[in-house]
């Protein structure tokens, strides 16, 4: 299994925290059902924070008017809003929530280069708030594909969450699915599509980061 590079630091410190743990507590209460439990325990969850920074494989569908899930999660928000910054007009909001579970790599949702980008410090709300996606840290990203459509996209920290990271620098050019950050643990990705694009997804929906088709464009 490949591991992400965000987990190269932790993964190690994350061991030897939770062996130490496990050592002190062991030796302060000796029993051996104790042991076993806390064993247990441990390495399940040395499992769930190496599964957190797995790169998975994905099949990338093929269309140049498709918009990709930007990241792997929960559809929680499809609805109309106005964007007040860098599209300064009215779009569809689709938002996918990504829990300590999920994997929290960020992928282009479009082929294009980007075109804006701009952090904000901000609140630790939990990622599902409606708030959150103006009052949370986070950074914005626009994204202009070859036909001229522009796509707008959040990185959205969330309760726990407190590192946003984005690869990319303005002007470059990227292909869909192409990996442009990482957030973790547990946070939110916003796209704003235009209000002509044909969904494809409903509230509840799972999603594949560079896999699950979010939306047609309209030629």
């Amino acid at each position: 299994m490949k591991l992400h590079k965000e987990g190269n630091t932790i993964i190690p410190w994350f061991v030897i925290g939770v062996v130490a743990l496990y050592l002190l507590l062991t030796w302060l209460i000796p029993l051996e059902l104790f042991r076993l439990v806390l064993g247990g325990l441990s390495s399940i969850f040395l499992v769930l924070v190496v599964a957190f920074f797995r790169v998975p494989k994905i099949q990338v569908p093929v269309g140049n008017d498709l918009v990709i899930a930007p990241a792997e999660g929960k559809v929680v928000v499809l609805e109309k809003v106005m964007v007040d910054e860098f599209l300064k007009e009215e779009r569809i909001q689709v938002s996918i929530f990504m829990s300590p579970l999920n994997v929290h790599i960020n992928r282009a949702p479009v082929s294009g280069k980007i075109n804006y980008f701009h952090y904000h410090p901000g609140k630790y709300l939990v990622a599902w708030h409606p708030k959150s996606s103006t009052e949370n840290e986070r950074t914005s990203i626009g994204f202009e594909m070859s036909n001229g459509v522009r796509i707008f996209m959040r990185q959205i920290a969330g309760a726990v969450a407190r590192r946003i990271a984005f690869y990319k620098e303005l002007d470059d050019k990227i292909s869909v699915a192409d990996e442009v950050g990482f957030i973790r643990f547990g946070s939110r990705v916003d796209l704003f599509l235009p209000l002509e694009a044909n969904l494809k997804v409903k509230i509840g929906d799972k999603t594949t980061g560079g896999e699950t088709i979010i939306a047609h464009l309209k030629s």
